[in-house]
C-alpha cells in the first residue's frame, strides 16, 4: 500500500499508471479489487481512479479528470464561469465543451457534463491552467465560457443588445463592470468560429459597455 502511494506522486491516475505500480504483483486485478475494496483508491470512471480521503496528499483535481476522462475536452460553462468569478455561486456538476458527440458521466466525485463545440472555433479562447505538480488542464477563458453558455442556451433568441443584458444580469447575475472586461477581439473570433449570432450580440454589448466605462473612467455599474 505504501509501496503505491509512492509509485503514484498524483492524486488523479488512470488504469496504465496504476498496473505500472502494480506490476510486481503476480495477480495486479486482484489486487486492485482489494485496493479499492479498502478505500486506498476510487473509481472514478472506467480506467481513472483517485486515492482515497485516509490516502490523498492533497485534493485532486476534478477539471483535470474532466480532461483526461473524455478528450479533446476544456472546462467551459457554468464551472469556467463559476472559476472566473463570473457567476456568484458555484456548481455541483463539472462542465465542459468537447469535440466528440454529448455526454454525461455520474461518478463518486459527481457528475461530468460534455457539450459539443464546432471544430472551428474550438482551441480560441482556450488556455492551461497549471497545477502544483506541473500538470495542467483546459480551460475556456471568461468569454468563451460565456459564448459557450450562450451557445447553449435554447428557447432564446437574444437579437438585441437589453434582451441579452437582461439575461446576463437577470438570470446569470453577471456584473456589468465583468461583462465590459471580456476581450472582445476574442469573442469575436470565438462568433466568428461558431457562426454564432448570439455571440455577435454579445461583442456588440462587450464593447458597448467597454466604450462606456472609458468614457466615465469608472466601472459600468448593473
Amino acid at each position: 500500500m505504501i509501496d503505491i502511494r509512492k509509485a503514484i506522486g498524483q492524486e488523479e491516475f488512470d488504469s496504465l499508471l496504476l498496473g505500472n505500480a502494480l506490476r510486481g504483483y503476480s495477480r495486479p486485478r486482484d489486487k486492485v479489487s482489494a485496493l479499492l475494496a479498502k478505500g486506498v483508491i476510487v473509481r472514478v470512471h472506467k480506467g481513472f481512479y483517485v486515492f482515497g480521503k485516509e490516502y490523498a496528499r492533497r485534493p485532486y483535481s476534478r477539471e483535470l479528470l474532466a480532461n483526461l476522462m473524455y478528450g479533446p475536452s476544456y472546462v467551459s460553462l457554468e464551472s469556467a464561469l463559476a472559476a472566473h468569478g463570473l457567476i456568484p455561486e458555484g456548481v455541483n456538476a463539472m462542465t465542459s465543451m468537447c469535440l466528440g458527440s454529448a455526454k454525461s458521466y455520474d461518478t463518486p466525485l459527481g457528475r461530468f457534463i460534455y457539450r459539443p463545440a464546432p471544430a472551428k472555433g474550438f482551441c480560441i479562447g482556450v488556455s492551461r491552467v497549471e497545477l502544483a505538480d506541473g500538470r495542467a488542464y483546459l480551460m475556456a477563458s471568461p468569454g468563451k465560457a460565456l459564448a459557450d453558455k450562450l451557445r447553449e442556451t435554447r428557447g432564446v433568441a437574444f437579437r438585441s443588445q437589453s434582451e441579452l443584458q437582461r439575461y446576463l444580469t437577470e438570470d446569470l447575475r453577471i456584473d456589468l463592470g465583468a461583462l465590459a472586461g471580456l476581450d472582445a477581439e476574442e469573442l469575436e473570433c470565438v462568433a466568428e468560429g461558431y457562426r454564432s449570432r448570439k455571440v455577435r450580440v454579445l461583442v456588440s454589448l462587450v464593447r458597448n459597455l467597454a466604450r462606456k466605462t472609458n468614457s466615465t473612467g469608472e466601472d459600468t455599474k448593473s
